[in-house]
Order: C-alpha cells, then sequence, then structure tokens
C-alpha cells in the first residue's frame, strides 16, 4: 500500500519547513523509525522519521526547496504500488540560491537574455552580486533568499554554521561595516533607535509564548533549596569520574532530581485536555537551551530510564546536536517533551519564573547556588542555596499539588544519594 509522506509539525507554531538533505534515495528500503530527511524550521535543523516501511518510491520535494506543513513531499511503499498522478504544479515554494536567468527566448537571442541579466541586476544597487564567486559560498538555501531580499551579498557574511557555513540567522544578524570619521568634541552618547525586524526564530517564540500565556493559566511556587550536600555529593562523583573525562553539573542533578517527583508525582507529567488530562508512559524532560537565534527546549527522550551518569551525557549529547555539532536534534526530541526546565543560574541570576511550554503542565526554573547564612538547629551557619520556581498549570492541579511536587524535588536534592 502507497503511503504518503508529509512535511511533519515540529511544533505548534510551525507552518512550513524546508528540505535540508534526503538521507534516502529512490528505490531504498526504508523501515519505520529510520530518519529519512533534514528538516529546517524556523528553529534548527531535524531529522525527521518515516512512519511506514517501505520501499521510498518517489520523492517528490528537492533538496532546498520549502513547502508548507501537511505537503505530500515522497511516496513509501511497495515496489508495484501504483504512485498517484502528481500535479505538474510544484507543491511547495522553491527556495531560488541567486536571482533566476534561466529564461526561454526564441531563435537563442542572447542578446534579449543578456538585458534581463541586466535589468535584474539594477534592481539590487545596493550590492553587486557575483554569481559564479557566491555559488561557491556554503549557504543554506533560506539564508540565500533572505540575502537577495535584504540586497546583501551572501559572500560578505560570516559564517557560524558547522564548517563556515552561512545561516539564516548570520544574515538576520549582519549589518555592513560603518566607519565613523574621528572627532575632537566631547563623546555624545549616540542611542540606535532603528527598527529591528524579528527574525523568524525569534516571530517562532513570540508566538508559542503568547499562546502560553493566553491559554494555560499560570500559578508559581518557590523553593529555597538547601544544596550544601549536593555540591558537596557532586565534588565526590566528580573525582570519582575524574579518569572518564565526565563531570556532573548542577542541572544534571537537577534533571535527575525532577525525574524522580515525576515517577511519584505522574500527574504533572500529563497535559490538559479538554474533559481529560492525557498521560505519557514516557518522561521525556524538556532542557531549555539558549542559542545564539533564540530559545528552544529539546527533551531527553525516557529519562525514567536513566542513572544520574546517563542523564548527564545525554543532556551534553542534546545540547551539541542543538548546535549542529555531531548531528542534529530528532522529531521527537523537538516535539514530544512531557516537562520543561530551566537553569539560568550561569548567568548569574538568583530566581526567575519560566513560562510553560505547551501543551506541558510545567516547568522548574532555577537560579545560581549561592553562599547564605541560614538557622540550622539555633545556630546561624553558611549553607549553599538555589531558588527553584515551579510555573504550575493550574488546570492540571493546584498549588498543593505543585508544593508537594517541588517538596519532592528538595527532598532529592538535599538528600543526593537519592540521586543514584
Amino acid at each position: 500500500m502507497i503511503t504518503e509522506v508529509t512535511m511533519p509539525s515540529m511544533g505548534a507554531d510551525m507552518t512550513e519547513g524546508t528540505i535540508v538533505k534526503w538521507l534516502f534515495n529512490e528505490g531504498d528500503d526504508v523501515n519505520k523509525g529510520d530518519k529519512i530527511a533534514e528538516v529546517e524550521t524556523d528553529k534548527t535543523v531535524v531529522e525527521m522519521e518515516a512512519y511506514s516501511s517501505g520501499k521510498l518510491r518517489k520523492i517528490l520535494i528537492s533538496e532546498g526547496t520549502m513547502v508548507t506543513v501537511g505537503t505530500v513531499i515522497a511516496y513509501i511503499g511497495d515496489e508495484n504500488d501504483e504512485i498517484p498522478e502528481i500535479s505538474s504544479e510544484s507543491p511547495g515554494k522553491q527556495e531560488i540560491d541567486e536571482p533566476s536567468t534561466e529564461i526561454q527566448v526564441e531563435d537563442n537571442n542572447v542578446e534579449q537574455v543578456e538585458k534581463i541579466e541586466k535589468v535584474e541586476v539594477n534592481q539590487t544597487e545596493t550590492v553587486k552580486v557575483n554569481n559564479n564567486d557566491n555559488s561557491r559560498v556554503k549557504a543554506s538555501p533560506i539564508a540565500r533568499k533572505l540575502a537577495l531580499e535584504k540586497s546583501i551579498n551572501i559572500a560578505d557574511v560570516p559564517g557560524t554554521g558547522p564548517g563556515g557555513r552561512i545561516t539564516k540567522t548570520d544574515v538576520e544578524n549582519y549589518s555592513p561595516q560603518k566607519t565613523f570619521a574621528p572627532s575632537n568634541s566631547s563623546k555624545a552618547i549616540s542611542i540606535d533607535s532603528s527598527d529591528i525586524d524579528l527574525s523568524t526564530m525569534r516571530q517562532a517564540i513570540a508566538r508559542v509564548t503568547v499562546k502560553s500565556k493566553s491559554t494555560i493559566p499560570h500559578y508559581y511556587v518557590t523553593h529555597d533549596i538547601n544544596m550544601t550536600a549536593a555540591m558537596s555529593f557532586r565534588s565526590q562523583m566528580n573525582e570519582i569520574l575524574a579518569e572518564t573525562n565526565e563531570k556532573i553539573s548542577v542541572n544534571d542533578m537537577l534533571l535527575k532530581a525532577v525525574t524522580n517527583a515525576l515517577i511519584k508525582y505522574p500527574k504533572w507529567n500529563s497535559s490538559y485536555d479538554e474533559n481529560k488530562l492525557s498521560g505519557n508512559a514516557s518522561i521525556n524532560l524538556g532542557v531549555a537551551m539558549a542559542l545564539e537565534e533564540g530559545l528552544i527546549v529539546p527533551a531527553i527522550m525516557s529519562a525514567e530510564n536513566m542513572s544520574l551518569s546517563e542523564i548527564s551525557q545525554s543532556v551534553k549529547d542534546l545540547s551539541n546536536r542543538a548546535r549542529g555539532i555531531g548531528g542534529n536534534l530528532t522529531q521527537d526530541e523537538l516535539t514530544k517533551g512531557t516537562f520543561g526546565t530551566s537553569n539560568l543560574g550561569m548567568f548569574g541570576t538568583k530566581s526567575f519564573s519560566a513560562i510553560i511550554v505547551p501543551p506541558n503542565a510545567g516547568i522548574i526554573a532555577v537560579g545560581k547556588v549561592e553562599q547564605k547564612p541560614i538557622v540550622q538547629n539555633g545556630n546561624i551557619v553558611i549553607a549553599s542555596i538555589m531558588s527553584a520556581s515551579m510555573s504550575a498549570d493550574h488546570r492540571v492541579g493546584d498549588g498543593a499539588e505543585a508544593a508537594m511536587f517541588m517538596s519532592e524535588v528538595q527532598s532529592s536534592l538535599e538528600n543526593p544519594l537519592k540521586l543514584i
């Protein structure tokens, strides 16, 4: 039976995606779950999975093409299955690397072609484009299109992607160098009041956060956690792991503590769905990551089956792939998180409240671990304290339930043997 492969939604805010690379060729055998293509979204590059098995009978969308979510991009089926008739019209929006000069001219009228090319170049007066040089520039299709729209010479843009590849964000952040004449007068402070166009990733973040705060009734529960024992435990663990070059971080311990609490209180691992709470069989723990382009929250899949060390290794791998190092994120990692975490301690933040990632029921935000005086057994002592705040969906659970959940997180961190 022939099966349609459609452009998937990699999140509630995604409306279109670009095929970066096909990982199989037409005629190859594909198994359900295989990574068949790399798809570029507003936020990152994601590996798309096959949802059926068979031969990749026909690829409809070529690499570098942007299409809307739900567009048929390929067919999978048996060798003898009949492929549906394909419309002559392109099903998506083609990304064009350079201004088109492929014009049908009767009698091979070269002069007419050259005239049209000159007109097209004159339409972008602010930049001189050398097609031959730019064709050798490593850049994503979206980056090339955006450079054309902004009249930017793609060759002038520094690339931050793998191997110096120019990304969409590089183009969005690029501005030509300006020179200023020296002045003998006293320095005057000049504030840049120019408008800033939102990147597509920032627009996506805006849509998700507005949806979250508009549709999810947030409330907040904050605990101060005594991390003194946890910090000592971490030091001992890292001494043991020194030979393997592995290190346990405060965030790793937090993730394990949250996993333990979700195992005990699985209600917070569900999501609100009209007249019921939709449960999840796995704890897919979202980890907020600040990339140069913006924020993403990929998930550690099935964290309930991982040790502290395995969680540590998984989050490092997740972080690398989110930045395009050693692979790309999978579709499930980007879309199937069940509960969120966010840590701004490394930036010196003491405490904050995070916005829930729909359709999750909650997210825990933590600040830095700092030395504070506390009263312990009637005496004032110095302890390592970390503030942790849970943003909770009031449709899923009430304040007392969130407080019990946070108490379990606190208990695991204040008694770190629970983490192993």
